[in-house]
């Protein structure tokens, strides 16, 4: 027999059949949420890597013009 799916929160250990449809819900909306999170952040990243790269050659273009 399967063990029934838990969900932690605040170190305690909810079953989800045993909630109510409102708080599967939030779950739901919660784990939306983290991906989105997830996703901004991986974003994030390579605007950055993105900035720096382009920080790097108008930094080598203003030496290669300088007096």
């Amino acid at each position: 027999m399967a063990e029934p799916q838990t969900i932690t929160i605040d170190n305690r250990k909810y079953e989800l059949g045993q909630l109510t449809e409102h708080a599967r819900a939030q779950i739901i909306n919660l784990r939306v949420v983290d991906e989105e999170i997830a996703k901004i952040e991986r974003h994030l990243t390579i605007f950055k890597t993105a900035r720096a790269a382009y920080a790097h050659t108008l930094k080598a273009e203003l030496e290669k013009s300088a007096p």
